[in-house]
């Protein structure tokens, strides 16, 4: 099993009505990467949003920027927004990131939450779900073929409107370091987008906002999806990412982290809600809920009922949420590096 953290660069407004400024967030996420990397995680992840809440809206860029930083991490983004990309752009810009580090770049691809790139690129909400199918098998052909002619000979013609143009014989350059370029799907829960991660032979990234005990049918979809497509059980991999922060008490983490994440939830979110009441986070973090807040004991103990559940290979903690510290989000980590991870591996008997 493989650990890491992932950010989406949020500029949350404090008490003040002051925020972070995109540079100075940027620049704690590379010492965030740095210190991940020297702790041993495996993998960073990056989101992608066109918003002025957010850093990041060219993740792959600051990928590049960590890749010279970093000497093993793993790079990815959290998520790609492959709706509204051209798929040939998104495979050259991580194949030449794949170069640049050495064979470590990842994509994770989505359809995304966060309206505001339809509009932005110019394409039509309605089309959410046609628009990342078919980009999403076109990146797929980019990654297995260095020509690609779209769409592939023998496709059935009017299955649904192609979502990007012709192409014959079109030159996919450069090629990665690694043979496949690794590609994750990330889902949500529709139950469709499980079963078409398990045709696919990708492997699936869930976000856990609430508990695991939700998705058990919709994983095991997944599986049998693949296995009824002829694809190994060893390339139906899953893992899971969720809102995090570990401190050295339960009590204390609730309570330093409670007013950070409320400003998170209140400003950041797709529709941003009106006031996060305290005993709504409380439940949210509690057993039954999506949040990993707590002592290094107590979230140990949820990760691995997650994995026993879901049979997860990859677990991803979302950091620095809200208007939390940059220190408070390095003490976190620390601790997810230093005591959650071995304690997990420990019990998993790899150590």
């Amino acid at each position: 099993m493989d650990f890491g953290i992932f950010t989406f660069g949020e500029l949350t407004r404090g008490p003040s009505g002051s925020a972070r400024s995109a540079a100075q967030r940027i620049d704690e996420t590379l010492r965030l990467a740095t210190l991940a990397d020297e702790a041993g995680l495996d993998v960073i992840g990056l989101g992608e949003h066109h918003r002025h809440d957010f850093a990041f809206s060219a993740p792959e860029i600051v990928l590049a920027a960590i890749a010279r930083e970093t000497r093993r991490i793993r790079l990815t983004t959290a998520v790609t927004v492959l709706s509204t990309a051209d798929p040939a752009r998104v495979f050259e810009q991580f194949a030449t990131l794949d170069l640049v580090s050495g064979g470590r770049a990842e994509i994770l691809a989505g359809r995304g939450v966060f309206p505001e790139s339809f509009p932005l690129f110019g394409y039509d909400p309605a089309q959410y779900d046609a628009l990342f199918e078919d980009k999403l098998e076109l990146l797929l052909q980019m990654r297995d073929h260095a020509d690609v002619t779209w769409p592939p000979p023998g496709a059935a013609d009017g299955v649904r409107p192609r979502a990007h143009h012709a192409l014959h014989h079109a030159a996919i350059a450069p090629r990665p370091v690694q043979e496949r370029l690794p590609i994750w799907r990330g889902v949500g829960g529709t139950p469709s987008s499980f079963a078409r991660a398990g045709q696919a032979g990708v492997p699936l990234f869930l976000a856990l906002l609430s508990g695991h005990q939700h998705f058990v049918r919709l994983v095991e979809l997944y599986r049998t999806a693949g296995a009824q497509a002829g694809h190994a059980a060893s390339s139906l991999a899953v893992g899971t990412g969720s809102h995090f922060y570990a401190a050295r008490t339960s009590r204390q983490a609730r309570t330093t982290f409670y007013p950070h994440y409320a400003a998170y939830i209140e400003q950041n979110m797709p529709r941003p809600a009106g006031t996060f009441p305290r005993d709504q986070f409380d439940a949210w973090a509690g057993p039954g809920g999506g949040l990993l807040v707590g002592s290094p004991a107590e979230i140990t103990e949820r990760i691995l009922a997650t994995h026993e559940a879901l049979g997860t290979s990859r677990f991803m903690a979302q950091v620095g949420l809200g208007t939390l510290p940059f220190a408070e989000t390095a003490a976190s980590v620390e601790l997810l590096a230093t005591e959650i991870v071995p304690a997990v591996k420990r019990a998993l008997g790899e150590d």
